[in-house]
């Protein structure tokens, strides 16, 4: 999440006004204290990044050791 924010230039504070999605739930996907965000959480964040739902749940897997 934080790599596709740094490739539009968006703080995550501009992520959670895009996206509807607290600040405080963002800051904790990025910071790795919320191991598992809601489906529509992710949804939400998928469609204001413009990132496909696949790419972001692929590397939300990797970072936690699965493959």
């Amino acid at each position: 999440m934080t790599e596709y924010c740094l490739r539009k230039g968006w703080s995550l504070y501009v992520l959670s006004a895009a996206s509807g999605v607290p600040l405080t739930t963002i800051a904790h996907i990025a910071d790795g204290s919320t191991k598992n965000p809601g489906i529509y959480t992710i949804m939400r964040i998928c469609r204001a990044l413009d990132v496909p739902l696949a790419v972001f749940l692929d590397g939300l897997e990797d970072e936690c050791g699965n493959e």
